[in-house]
């Protein structure tokens, strides 16, 4: 099997209201979609969102890099996952967020040509349920109690609560927060790099009291080797996430002792294959670990999906994204049931398409 031509869709999606964390706001969000095509007829889906002030990169950057990657890829077999990442990594640095979308792709295709499901030709099994939290954005304590109430009454088991962007009393958001949910829903809680050493163990240690069940990244990933000093220091987990992009960041976080847990997300690490690399050297250390991402769609949720049954470590959700959306172009992938349980049907591949009319209102660009 051969790549024969790449398409590049530059989607523009609205956000139901501003997404709002420590590094910005966002009304919407521009995502890439990649669509291969073999030279057997098969098709291959992959998306990536950018985040420029994580990975470097925009969609713009993205749509050019993408083609430049793309010219690299064809006539190339997607079935050889390391060596299409070798070509990409010696292509450019960096840029992972578009190499993700290439190599979820890639997998697609690899996995609907032997007619499995992605999560059994990535050795996994159907052997859990999987329930996602929802996020509230930053802001004051008023409107973040409000929203963290309209999620328990949708019924959500988790809420994820966004801190650090030096406006507010983060301990007072999270101790009010707590109050108005009650004593049954999960909280978890995400600085996004915004604390400095000092007030992250300051403020860890006061929201324990709360239940709060980790903290993400709640320091600069340029000081990840302070993290361990925080969590020595401080009652709440610390879960590495900006400071973790691929299983070589893994083996330096776990030989340094400086998180409890890891975040993996595909636009970090360049897409599955770095993704499962990761995991297994968090196996080896028995450490837990959540899935999460950016903004994108039900495409790349739907890899996370078929990825979170890879491993029993993997043991938190933060697949809310799609649900901030306006529209879903995606028909297939990954559904959500009543009680924010997650299933998929058993269709091979990611088990997805993307709708054509969504599709012709994009910008896009076609390699060969």
């Amino acid at each position: 099997m051969k790549i024969r031509s790449i398409e590049l869709f530059l989607a523009e999606i609205k956000l139901k209201q501003t997404f709002t964390t420590s590094l910005g706001s966002r009304d919407y969000t521009r995502n890439i979609f990649v669509r291969i095509k073999s030279d057997n007829g098969l098709i291959g889906w992959g998306e990536c969102s950018p985040n420029p002030k994580i990975n470097g990169e925009t969609a713009e950057t993205c749509m050019i890099i993408g083609e430049l990657l793309s010219n690299a890829l064809i006539d190339q077999d997607p079935r050889e996952h390391g060596r299409i990442m070798v070509l990409m990594d010696k292509t450019i640095f960096g840029n992972t967020s578009i190499k993700s979308a290439l190599d979820i792709a890639c997998y697609d295709l690899a996995a609907k040509n032997i007619g499995k499901p992605l999560y059994r030709y990535l050795g996994g099994k159907l052997n859990k349920k999987i329930y996602t939290d929802y996020t509230v954005s930053v802001s004051d304590v008023d409107k973040m109690v409000i929203d963290a109430l309209r999620i328990k009454e949708l019924g959500f088991p988790a809420i994820k609560i966004k801190l650090g962007d030096g406006k507010g009393n983060d301990v007072a958001r999270v101790k009010a927060i707590r109050k108005a949910v009650g004593d049954q829903m999960d909280l978890r809680v995400d600085a996004n790099q915004g604390w400095k050493v000092n007030q992250a163990i300051s403020i860890l240690n006061e929201i324990e009291q709360f239940g709060v069940q980790y903290c993400e990244e709640p320091i600069s990933r340029r000081n990840y080797f302070r993290l361990k000093k925080v969590r020595k220091k401080s009652a709440t987990k610390v879960m590495a996430d900006e400071s973790l992009f691929d299983h070589y960041d893994a083996r330096k976080l776990i030989k340094g002792d400086h998180c409890d847990m890891f975040n993996l997300k595909l636009g970090k690490s360049s897409g599955l294959l770095k993704a499962l690399k990761i995991i297994h050297e968090a196996e080896k250390a028995n450490m837990e670990m959540q899935i999460g991402g950016f903004l994108g769609s039900r495409i790349v949720m739907t890899a996370n999906y078929h990825l979170a049954h890879t491993s029993d470590l993997i043991k938190y959700f933060d697949f809310d994204s799609p649900l901030f959306h306006n529209v879903n172009p995606v028909v297939g992938g990954i559904e959500y049931q009543k009680d924010w349980e997650i299933k998929l049907s058993d269709q091979p591949g990611l088990g997805l398409e993307v709708d054509e009319s969504f599709l012709k209102g994009c910008i896009s660009k076609q390699i060969k």
